[in-house]
């Protein structure tokens, strides 16, 4: 069933049918209006909405996670859409409609997620056993977390939306809350996600192991390193289930999906539901535009036999001698996105131990990464060497991710790395057009 539904700042409370990309390999549908979840059935479609929200273009689809890798220094536009630029000039304005369209998506899956924790709560259906109950309510919440954790890294404090919007003036008016608050809100989500979830493991919904791997994020954004150390060694311990595969490409080449490699990655059928990065990689003979691309510095990394080794398989020559990203190929599109990985877990513990002066630790838990990508060892010895190994690994390993940016806001290493000394651009502005809906909104300073 497809139903007209409401989302906060949204100038026309319409959902587009290119924005309803669904996650799963079920029956094409979601429901977002809350009146509509009554059974077990509606519940579970109402879940799925959550996650087809979570895989629409305009969220991990592509713009939120291109904003990650464009405003990095990993790649170059192509292209002649100045918007795009304005990222890798990393002079991004509040009319620019990649952040509008991210913006808007990740509070369309907020908004999903809020039905289904409000209304799952209350459905009277013997089929619907509490055990199914937590679970999708703790889906919610664990998606909610996600939503507002991109929100808080990306624009720093934002309006807290905790209750579905229904009509087009609910939920208006309210101030953003500060950056604390924001991931004050996020914690609490994982927090609560944590104890419905059930201790299972599914690479493309949510369990309390996907939760354990975001938590370990989180509180390495938050430099809380007992914490990051401890939750990434939740994950990591589970070695049945997580670890990394060889060679580098196996997670993803060969039409490759579901490896022990992924904690979770968003599942897209190629046909329904399509992940459009295929289009913006790869070159016009594989039919697409190649709108972006790996920079000079990216590829001679990559195909640097001691840095890159085997993840060399991310670019690739097109017939023109041109080199373009191959993380996304499959045609038709059908390329996962890849939320969390393991190897980010195991470079979060090295992180975490390096900053807390493990150093042989954080140094063992580097070279896993360095051993399966067919690079010799790290010897840093230092807690300095250290870190600007885990730094420059990360960049490689998630070469087109959308990681490189955030690493470095995060260390405070803008201004060393990307010559960015203007505080006020490690967030980005609000959407002009929400400031215009929503007369509660205030701009972030410098915009």
């Amino acid at each position: 069933m497809k139903i007209k539904h409401h989302i906060l700042w949204v100038s026309l409370a319409l959902v587009s049918s290119s924005c309803e990309k669904f996650l799963d390999v079920q029956p094409r549908e979601f429901i977002s209006d809350a009146a509509t979840i009554v059974d077990r059935s509606s519940a579970e479609t109402a879940v799925r909405g959550v996650y087809s929200a979570l895989a629409d273009g305009g969220y991990y689809g592509t713009s939120f996670q291109s904003i990650g890798y464009l405003s990095s220094d990993n790649i170059v536009w192509t292209g002649s859409q100045s918007q795009v630029q304005e990222f890798i000039n990393k002079k991004v304005n509040a009319d620019n409609s990649t952040i509008s369209s991210a913006w808007v998506s990740i509070y369309r899956t907020i908004n999903r997620a809020n039905n289904v924790i409000e209304k799952v709560a209350t459905v009277k259906d013997a089929q619907l056993t509490d055990a199914l109950r937590n679970q999708y309510i703790g889906e919610a919440y664990f998606v909610r977390a996600l939503a507002y954790f991109d929100l808080a890294r990306t624009w720093g404090g934002v309006p807290l939306i905790t209750k579905p919007t229904i009509n087009p003036t609910d939920n208006s008016g309210i101030k953003r809350s500060s950056v604390a608050e924001t991931y004050a809100q996020v914690l609490k989500d994982l927090e609560t996600a944590e104890s419905l979830l059930p201790a299972t493991t599914d690479r493309y919904r949510a369990t309390r192991k996907t939760v354990w791997a975001l938590r370990a994020r989180y509180h390495l954004y938050q430099k809380e390193w007992v914490k990051a150390e401890e939750y990434a060694d939740k994950v990591i311990s589970d070695a049945t289930n997580y670890k990394l595969v060889k060679p580098f490409s196996a997670f993803f080449a060969n039409d490759a999906r579901g490896t022990t490699e992924s904690i979770f990655e968003i599942f897209y059928n190629g046909t329904t539901e399509v992940n459009s990065h295929r289009g913006q990689w790869q070159p016009q003979t594989n039919g697409g535009t190649r709108q972006w691309a790996p920079n000079d510095a990216l590829v001679a990394l990559l195909n640097n036999p001691a840095v890159g080794g085997t993840r060399s398989t991310l670019v690739a020559k097109d017939n023109q001698n041109r080199w373009y990203g191959n993380l996304y190929y499959r045609n038709p599109a059908s390329d996962p996105s890849y939320v969390l990985r393991i190897a980010e877990v195991i470079l979060i513990r090295a992180e975490a131990r390096a900053q807390q002066n493990k150093l042989a630790l954080g140094l063992a838990d580097l070279n896993l990464i360095r051993d399966r990508a067919g690079i010799t060892a790290s010897t840093a010895a230092t807690q300095s060497d250290l870190l600007l190994a885990i730094e420059n690994e990360r960049r490689v390993e998630f070469a087109l991710e959308p990681h490189r940016w955030f690493d470095i806001v995060r260390t405070g290493r803008a201004p060393a790395v990307f010559s960015l000394s203007e505080a006020n651009r490690y967030v980005l502005p609000i959407p002009v057009q929400q400031l215009l809906s929503d007369k509660a909104l205030e701009q972030n300073p410098g915009y």
